[in-house]
């Protein structure tokens, strides 16, 4: 290197200063709004002014009022307050209100799809949405700790796939996992690759599943499976299938119809009901299930459901609320589940 080269170089480092952030001020003046009032929290004009010389800002008064102006225009809703002499200022308008956001950080941390870290980072970026001051209040109800929550890190990238298989209509193959005694998931049936055609994801009782027609069977049908229990996904150069199964299928009601999600031949079942009761069942059915008088107290309610033991015996557990009264193969069903009960536990002499 020439000397004149070395001494460019050199008076190039010398000339270089600590950089002001000035070409920043109107977004930190956001952050600093955003960050510090809510519609109970305010601000006055002598702490903006020190807060932004914190981030190496410097603003005069005046200034300020018309940059606060700019950020209303641009969809920063502030609101301006004089006390005496004194001027506070507090963002009044947000993408979320705080009941909002109490919904969704709720719905994160019940999701068992979810595994615990990644529901506290989401709750993190959901906190960043509002105030400090309102962000302490979303921290002091969240609970995830302790709460049943997947093992499988993997779960965002698995829902990621999913649609896009959906999107460029592909099918889609993975490895399916079950828990051992060990606590710990195994890949099922040797680690063979299930192959599927994705047409929807379906939120049910806190677990997230794929719905899907499965290639493999020998009777090519809708199945369900846990996104969390899925592994190596991968997007298949095929052309999804079972679009004709898919069109009788309404996927929101899927889900009403599947106790625990077990699967079984959908039934159009008969319910003699209590009127008392009959709350239950619409809360469990919803609104489209047919009722039908049987006397002053008692109704006759059909609701679809799938056949499996499972619904026997939540029935069951209603005890004389309920009793199933059709179709006559499923009461054949209950009275052999009660034999079977029955026996299981016989007391012994």
């Amino acid at each position: 290197m020439s000397e004149t080269e070395n001494n460019d170089l050199t008076a190039g480092k010398q000339s270089k200063e600590p950089r002001s952030n000035q070409k920043l001020k109107l977004l930190y003046l956001a952050k600093i709004l955003l960050n510090n009032t809510d519609a109970n929290h305010d601000i006055t004009l002598d702490e903006i002014l020190n807060k932004l010389h914190a981030y190496d800002v410097t603003a005069a008064r005046k200034s300020l009022y018309d940059d606060i102006a700019q950020l209303n225009d641009f969809g920063i809703k502030t609101q301006k307050t004089q006390y005496g002499r004194t001027v506070h200022y507090k963002v009044i308008g947000r993408a979320f209100e705080l009941a909002e956001l109490k919904l969704l950080v709720d719905s994160v941390a019940a999701a068992k799809f979810i595994t615990e870290e990644k529901s506290n980072e989401l709750i993190k970026k959901l906190e960043s949405l509002t105030s400090r001051q309102e962000a302490a209040t979303l921290q002091r109800q969240v609970y995830v700790a302790g709460r049943v929550k997947t093992m499988n890190s993997d779960i965002m990238k698995n829902v990621d796939a999913i649609h896009n298989a959906i999107a460029n209509n592909s099918s889609l193959s993975f490895q399916y996992c079950r828990w051992n005694t060990k606590k710990e998931l195994e890949v099922k049936h040797d680690g063979a690759r299930y192959h599927v055609s994705p047409w929807g994801l379906l939120w049910n009782d806190g677990n997230y599943y794929l719905i899907g027609y499965d290639h493999d069977t020998q009777v090519k049908d809708i199945h369900h499976y846990r996104v969390d229990k899925m592994k190596n996904i991968l997007i298949e150069n095929k052309v999804r299938e079972g679009r004709e199964k898919l069109k009788k299928l309404d996927i929101a009601s899927y889900g009403k119809s599947k106790f625990g999600m077990y699967n079984g031949e959908e039934i159009k079942a008969e319910i003699l009901c209590k009127n008392s009761a009959i709350g239950v069942l619409i809360d469990r059915f919803g609104t489209d299930v047919t009722i039908l008088k049987k006397d002053e107290a008692h109704s006759r309610v059909f609701v679809k459901v799938a056949d499996n033991k499972l619904f026997i015996h939540w029935i069951m557990a209603m005890g004389d609320n309920f009793k199933i009264i059709g179709p006559e193969n499923l009461v054949k069903e209950v009275h052999d589940e009660l034999n079977r009960l029955a026996k299981q536990y016989e007391l012994a002499d």
